[in-house]
């Protein structure tokens, strides 16, 4: 079997009524300038969307099919015990060229009992941001299930949600049960669990060009939503320059930004988990195999380093910042 080393894949497009063409523009993603892309899938284990290798020897393979063949040198062995072949995580970039529905996911014990599959915690990562854009993420006062829903059937729903102004950097924990929606303006790295489970609330009274509007699913959301307001609904990180920062950690995912201008030794060798890459700015290379290989990186590209790699040196010319995520056991 021959050694694995870190993966591209090919970014799977999906275009929404909210979508655009940012993705392409920003970041060179190979879409059809007239599509409205909202999601590009950039590492994905879900269902029939699988991701599918673009660089190397193992180009063409599919990522349940190298799970099957690598197992814990992909995945790292405690993730490859807990989950199999389907990966845990879903990598997605997004641009909301209107503003999304408000929404709400499950969590694990209500999605498997409804649906059999693993709830939604997410974190946002905003690339960019339209000045004033805004998005919503939870409640801006304590709410109940009565008032909630007597907001929603009067149309004053806005007036109970929290609305955040969003800058590049921004960053956004969301659990599964908070109620939240991407404004219109924002491009973002979305990461999350293996699931594509949505409970729309609110789509703003749109419709599609059949002047049809879309499915709601207000009596499944109401069980799902965490009716409680927090004080703080973004993450405060400093920006520290060769330094991981801490963004993220739940028991999904650890995210970490990394910001560098010179050459860094990252030492892998202690988590047993595969690490993703997202770069977020500039340019950086990732050197391997004892520095006799190496592949570039540059701003909109995803990178999967497989567990059985210990440690990755990263080297770049100018400044570069990156996004680190794995799973922490």
């Amino acid at each position: 079997m021959r050694t694995l080393y870190p993966l591209k894949f090919s970014p799977i497009p999906r275009e929404m009524i909210w979508g655009g063409n940012r993705l392409k523009k920003m970041f060179n993603k190979n879409f059809p300038e007239e599509a409205k892309i909202g999601e590009s899938w950039e590492i994905s284990g879900y269902g029939d969307k699988l991701s599918v290798v673009a660089n190397g020897h193992l180009e063409g393979n599919n990522i349940e099919e190298l799970a099957e063949v690598y197992m814990g040198d992909l995945l790292g062995e405690k993730v490859f015990n807990k989950y199999g072949i389907e990966f845990p995580l879903l990598i997605k970039l997004i641009d909301a060229n209107d503003k999304l529905s408000v929404q709400v996911h499950p969590d694990d014990e209500l999605a498997a009992s409804r649906h059999n599959e693993q709830g939604k915690t997410e974190m946002w990562y905003v690339l960019h941001a339209d000045q004033g854009a805004e998005l919503i993420s939870g409640f801006n006062r304590d709410m109940t299930r009565k008032l909630f829903t007597e907001k929603l059937e009067s149309g004053k729903l806005p007036e109970i949600l929290n609305f955040e102004k969003a800058v590049p950097g921004d960053v956004f924990f969301m659990p599964a049960g908070r109620v939240h929606a991407i404004g219109k303006g924002i491009v973002l790295a979305e990461i999350q669990q293996t699931s594509d489970l949505t409970y729309r609330i609110y789509d703003w009274d749109r419709v599609d060009a059949q002047g049809k509007s879309r499915d709601l699913h207000i009596d499944l959301a109401l069980d799902a939503i965490d009716y409680s307001c927090h004080r703080d609904y973004k993450t405060v990180a400093p920006h520290d320059y060769g330094t991981p920062v801490l963004l993220a950690e739940c028991p999904y995912f650890t995210t970490r930004r990394l910001a560098f201008s010179r050459k860094l030794v990252r030492d892998y060798s202690l988590l047993d988990s595969f690490v993703i890459h997202i770069c977020t700015k500039g340019e950086y290379s990732i050197h391997y195999n004892n520095e006799k290989e190496s592949i570039r990186m540059s701003a909109g590209e995803t990178i999967l380093i497989p567990a059985v790699l210990d440690e990755v040196i990263l080297g770049c010319k100018g400044n570069a910042e990156m996004l680190e995520v794995y799973i922490k056991n």
